[in-house]
């Protein structure tokens, strides 16, 4: 259930009523105020967007999207100015702003901000190297031991995915330490510091590093030393194998043919680079805490301005990678838009955005329990409507064209099919018009047809390649664009059956040829008969 606060319509009045009803509005402001410090609800902006409109669009951009679910969190500065849910999630339920949903990748910044509790005890320095602190850390690389800690939060120690595929590995990790001990096989694709890679085994080792510096698991550290005095009491983060799954917390989608579809998350480690589950209530305090230096809502203080800072100031050569946090200075087109300090993430069944926009105070999160596809703008442009929206610039309307992609790629997936059936029936036919030709002429007809094959067997390194080196597993892929996957695999299946199927047409009418010679030559010879 969306908790929103409309905006009352304008009206004429005497002075005296005037002064009456601003006494009255001033108590209710007040009042309002009090509540929102107990209990965060949405509430109008006076200088940006009002929550109804927020809600409006946000209502009409699932719908228009065809989106199962998103929930949504709006700050501006201390104050909460929505928290609200749309759409349903896998089990049915309506979403509201208290559903539980995975952050994904957002839980780098947790992450970032653990570590900086620690550099801010004295117990870390961001720019020791890390097996300073974690003397189980080793890779097979010698530079290795050059590794800072920042480098791990700003993703430039040199690991990447290129040199240790951690989410396609058969053995997942257990545990951090198993995790961390792993590596001792990984190597470096680049000197550290000098190359940007994002790769999460990155945050597993930072997340070990809580571990063992602070004397406690990671999920325990995080829930009482940011979550509890951050107010986020429905928030939880993963401590062992896997990522947690509450029992309130439902499958979340894929989505494929105009449909979503429920399915469970692929087993994967994430513990510290993508294992946390919150709602998009915790998510607005999550902002106010880092729009107000650090302080939470209940003015508790969780880590320092200065710190803050840090988190959302580049240090990666490439320039935009803070620690957890990414930053976005929109150019050319963009330019209307204000600087964005932000992160996303992306699993197979859940996804989600956060954004800090400094120079109005506004800070966004959207949540979805739908994950990665052929196309981001669906799930982008919820998160850029709000933005636009807190800017006074026009949203988009919403609307997917992913339906129309999976439309055509079904169409062709059903044609494929029907003209492999058909080739399989007539493969006799095709090889008796063939059985006195040169067999090499029958070997240029069916070399065509190894082209779906060949590309399935590249279909795994190639979208590595134009995914920046980015590991997944075939599951993975598949759940990200199962319409095309599906396609390029019943066309692959197709063209296997129909050339061993007209292959060995050919070696039976070869055969009966052969038969038919050997009969008319008998029959020619009476000599060789018996």
């Amino acid at each position: 259930m969306r908790a929103v606060g409309p905006s009352p319509p304008p009206h004429t009045l005497s002075p005296r009523r005037r002064g009456a009803l601003g006494a009255l509005a001033a108590c209710a402001v007040t009042a309002l105020t009090v509540l929102t410090g107990l209990c965060p609800a949405a509430v109008a902006d006076e200088t940006g967007a009002t929550a109804a409109e927020l809600d409006r669009f946000a209502e009409r951009y699932v719908e228009r999207t065809g989106l199962p679910g998103a929930t949504v969190a709006v700050t501006k500065g201390q104050e909460v100015v929505l928290t609200a849910g749309y759409g349903h999630a896998g089990d049915g339920e309506a979403l509201t702003a208290r559903s539980p949903m995975r952050i994904a990748s957002l839980s780098k910044s947790f992450t970032a901000l653990a570590v900086m509790q620690l550099v801010e005890a004295g117990e870390v320095e961001l720019n020791r190297p890390v097996r300073r602190y974690l003397p189980g850390f080793r890779i097979d690389d010698p530079r290795g031991a050059r590794i800072t800690v920042r480098q791990l939060l700003d993703q430039s120690s040199g690991m990447s995915d290129r040199t240790f595929p951690d989410a396609s590995r058969p053995e997942q990790p257990d545990s951090l330490k198993e995790a961390v001990a792993q590596l001792r096989t990984a190597g470096l694709a680049a000197e550290p510091g000098t190359d940007w890679n994002y790769h999460n085994p990155n945050y597993h080792v930072a997340a070990r590093l809580v571990e063992v510096v602070s004397g406690q698991s990671f999920g325990t550290y995080l829930r009482r030393k940011v979550f509890a005095p951050a107010g986020m009491d429905d928030t939880v983060a993963a401590e062992a194998a896997g990522t947690p799954a509450p029992d309130s917390l439902a499958d979340g989608h894929i989505r494929a043919y105009g449909m979503n579809i429920p399915m469970p998350e692929p087993d994967h480690f994430s513990a510290g680079s993508g294992g946390i589950v919150s709602t998009a209530e915790d998510m607005a305090k999550w902002l106010i805490l880092q729009q107000s230096g650090g302080r939470a809502a209940n003015r508790e203080r969780v880590v320092s301005a200065g710190s803050v800072a840090e988190m959302h100031t580049p240090s990666a050569n490439e320039g935009r990678y803070a620690l957890g946090w990414m930053r976005r200075v929109p150019d050319g087109a963009d330019r209307a838009r204000q600087p964005q300090i932000w992160h996303g993430g992306s699993l197979s069944t859940y996804s989600a955005y956060q954004f800090l926009v400094p120079d109005t105070g506004y800070g966004v999160a959207v949540l979805y329990n739908s994950g990665i596809t052929l196309t981001e703008e669906d799930l982008w442009g919820l998160a850029d409507g709000l933005l636009a929206l807190t800017e006074g610039r026009t949203p988009p309307q919403g609307g997917s064209s992913l339906w129309k992609i999976d439309a055509v790629f079904g169409a062709l997936t059903a044609a494929t099919a029907a003209l492999g059936i058909r080739g399989l029936l007539r493969s006799g036919t095709w090889a008796t018009r063939r059985r006195r030709r040169p067999m090499w002429r029958a070997a240029v007809r069916l070399l065509p047809y190894s082209f779906p094959p060949a590309l399935l067997a590249v279909f795994q390194p190639g979208v590595d390649f134009l995914m920046g080196g980015r590991d997944a597993t075939w599951l993975q892929r598949f759940y990200a664009v199962p319409a095309e996957l599906s396609f390029l695999g019943i066309a692959a299946l197709t063209c296997l059956a129909v050339v061993a199927a007209r292959i060995a047409a050919l070696v039976r009418a070869a055969r009966r040829s052969a038969h038919a010679t050997s009969a008319q030559r008998e029959a020619a010879d009476p000599s060789h008969s018996t």
